[in-house]
């Protein structure tokens, strides 16, 4: 169904288009960069969730004007009330050093509340699909960015929503669910994106400069040295 959609769209002359959940980080321009280049019109959606710091969003701002995309939604949610994560509480301290399990970064719930508002946004927009930059490669182990939470949310999303009833399928991309780090920078790479204007770290400064050497920071780091190519990060 979904292909039959996409299909219709295209010979109709009408542009397909997606919501594209941005954080400013690194893997989400790249799935953004991904989706223009197949040719979709984006709409982008950010969070101000109670996260530690708003360079981020001052990074995603500044990528949504650079995309042109049709229209950038930034949802401001409470999660610092709840908190329960070194990301939304002032209480924990971001760890400096792996960790073992699921780490204290984790932030409760996060993609499924996300993914939740795309759906809702979606709904209201007319759009069928929905691109979110997860990784169950080099990422820290976050329950919510595994395979299996992406096709339980999906089809949860195809059962609760208007258009799913009504046989219009919403489908959650995942284009870097597979890839390593290195892979995607490289992929980026190739699509022209500039990985300087970005922020990833978990406890970066007012200005935006990552502490290099939190768990995100980290793993950005040992992809570009993978790669064997500059890090255009700023850090402290």
């Amino acid at each position: 169904m979904h292909e039959e959609n996409s299909l219709k769209a295209m010979n109709s002359g009408e542009q397909k288009k997606a919501i594209i959940l941005l954080s400013g980080g690194l893997d989400s321009i790249t799935v953004l960069a991904l989706a223009k280049q197949q040719g979709y019109g984006c709409y982008a959606l950010s969070f101000d969730y109670g996260q530690r710091h708003n360079a981020e969003l001052v990074a995603a701002k500044k990528i949504a004007e650079k995309y042109q995309v049709l229209d950038h939604k930034i949802i401001r949610l409470g999660l610092d009330s709840i908190g329960g994560s070194a990301l939304t509480d002032d209480h924990i301290d971001v760890p400096q050093s792996p960790q073992e399990g699921i780490p204290v970064t984790y932030v409760p719930a996060r993609n499924t509340i996300f993914l939740s508002f795309a759906l809702g946004w979606a709904e209201v927009l007319n759009v069928h699909d929905v691109f979110i930059g997860v990784n169950a490669v080099d990422y820290s182990g976050y329950p919510d960015c595994r395979p299996a939470f992406i096709k339980a949310f999906q089809d949860m999303a195809n059962l609760a929503t208007k258009a799913g009833v009504e046989g219009h399928e919403i489908q959650i991309h995942t284009p870097l669910i597979a890839m390593s780090k290195a892979e995607i920078i490289a992929r980026g790479i190739g699509l022209g994106v500039d990985y300087s204007s970005t922020v990833s770290c978990y406890a970066a400064d007012r200005e935006g400069r990552a502490c290099g050497s939190c768990d995100a920071c980290r793993l950005r780091k040992a992809g570009f040295a993978a790669l064997a190519v500059s890090d255009p990060t700023c850090y402290q």
